[in-house]
């Protein structure tokens, strides 16, 4: 393994800060300039742009250098973790879109209030909140090793870095800026992942030497995981994928229907062929350095090449970084703003503009107090999809089961999966059960046992999605 020397670091820096600052310029150029832009583009954006965005969203910073480092580990099974997503837009176009698309709300909270009420959207928004933030958590660390391995600096100042330009982007752009500078974030980005599989498969003379010199498990479709593990996996990248923010937030942004579908179809057909192209640069990097740490697993060929395409691959991982960061921190902000302060306070459009960037702002930093705390970086992705999945089960009940109206059982259901999920996780998942398991299985088990309580309270629920036009 190569140690770049000053004069090749000064060339990767330079190209990098070359380009935070050409985007940084171009986010202002086309930034938000009122709240529907912000929160929704003004419901105007193409069907390809939203695509792209869908699939920045499951293939940003912790899916490329945590699936890479799950391949490290235990084989190109761990392109599964991607694959989910190839599988789960296209569900949700079929299932979900049109429904969610014709309530007008840009929340799963206020979509699933339509038929539970407020105290239901306050509860969902809060567990979104809390997954999404343990989301950036893990794209903070995940950016972080990235950044730190060609900079030369620890994790902790990488993800500070990360925090700044990531918070610019979106506290000024908001979803229309997002949008357009993804476009040539996400180009970058997936040009720079061919170019690393490219490298790795020159440096490790192809496939053949690998397959014939590592162990079997890691060229098998469960590999070292499992096909338990894997299963969850599916579920949990469905199941989020169904009620995650973001993407709500990005279908809604479509001009009708059918683009918020076609938008899932192109989201697929970019998410296929890179799940496996991800998976190969981490069991290559096993095979030509298997005495690293498994989170270097990708950045680790940075170092081998020559300093202008290690620069350019640099650019691209920072800009997976970037878009994945964004993306997350619109989310947390649009909940924020649309299911807690404008209800609260009723602001005019230009107060909630003005307070939008503000708690952008804030929510932009607040991860970085948890970036040294964070585990395998996969590990905490897949926890925070099992969070989402318990909000994709009630939701999945609200807009298919008009018999099931118990706003009670709805709010037991969701705090009660929120906090079994968690001590799951926390206890490292007993007697071999994944906590998605728990997350799938627990909120549809408690609305169960509350439809055989009888609701003595005499609160009126109200009136069901169904009648509303859904």
């Amino acid at each position: 393994m190569n140690t770049f020397t000053a004069e090749d670091t000064l060339i990767v820096v330079g190209i990098v800060i070359f380009y935070i600052i050409f985007t940084t310029w171009l986010t202002f150029r086309i930034r938000s300039k009122n709240a529907g832009d912000f929160m929704e583009g003004s419901r105007a954006m193409p069907a390809f742009i939203v695509g792209v965005l869908l699939m920045s969203e499951y293939i940003g910073a912790k899916s490329t250098i945590g699936t890479a480092q799950a391949a490290f580990e235990g084989g190109i099974a761990a392109s599964w973790s991607v694959l989910g997503a190839a599988i789960g837009f296209p569900l949700f176009g079929l299932i979900l879109v049109k429904r969610i698309y014709s309530t007008g709300k840009i929340t799963i909270s206020g979509a699933i209030a339509e038929k539970y009420g407020t105290s239901t959207k306050n509860i969902i928004s809060i567990i979104m909140i809390y997954a999404l933030l343990l989301v950036n958590v893990g794209n903070y660390v995940s950016g972080a090793a990235a950044i730190s391995t060609v900079l030369h600096v620890n994790l902790p100042v990488a993800a500070f870095i990360t925090a700044i330009v990531s918070t610019f982007y979106f506290a000024f752009g908001g979803m229309k800026g997002v949008a357009w500078v993804t476009m040539l974030h996400s180009a970058l980005k997936y040009f720079g992942l061919l170019i690393i599989l490219g490298f790795a498969l020159s440096r490790t003379g192809g496939f053949t030497p690998m397959i014939e010199q590592m162990p079997d498990f890691y060229w098998t479709w469960d590999g070292n995981i499992g096909a338990g593990t894997i299963f969850a996996w599916l579920i949990g990248t469905i199941g989020s994928i169904f009620c995650t923010q973001f993407v709500i937030q990005a279908i809604s942004s479509t001009k009708d229907v059918k683009a918020a579908k076609r938008s899932t179809w192109i989201a697929f057909f970019f998410c296929l062929p890179i799940a496996l192209a991800i998976a190969i640069i981490g069991v290559a990097a096993k095979f030509l350095h298997p005495e690293i740490d498994s989170l270097y697993a990708m950045p680790i060929f940075l170092q081998d090449m020559n300093p202008w395409l290690a620069g350019l691959v640099t650019t691209s991982l920072v800009a997976s970084i970037f878009v994945s960061v964004s993306t997350v921190a619109l989310a947390i902000a649009s909940l924020v703003v649309k299911d807690f302060y404008v209800p609260m306070r009723k602001p005019t459009p230009e107060q909630e503009f003005k307070m939008t960037r503000w708690i952008s702002l804030f929510i932009g930093f607040l991860p970085l107090i948890f970036v040294l705390l964070v585990p395998e970086v996969l590990k905490l992705s897949f926890f925070t999809r099992a969070i989402r999945l318990s909000i994709t089960v009630v939701a999945v009940i609200a807009f298919y089961a008009p018999w099931f109206k118990s706003a009670r059982g709805a709010n037991c259901a969701l705090l009660g999966a929120c906090i079994m999920t968690s001590v799951w996780y926390l206890l490292g998942d007993p007697f071999g059960i994944n906590n998605m398991y728990i997350a799938l299985l627990t909120p549809a088990l408690i609305m169960a046992i509350d439809r055989l309580i009888p609701n003595k309270s005499g609160q009126k629920v109200p009136t069901p999605v169904e009648n509303n036009g859904v």
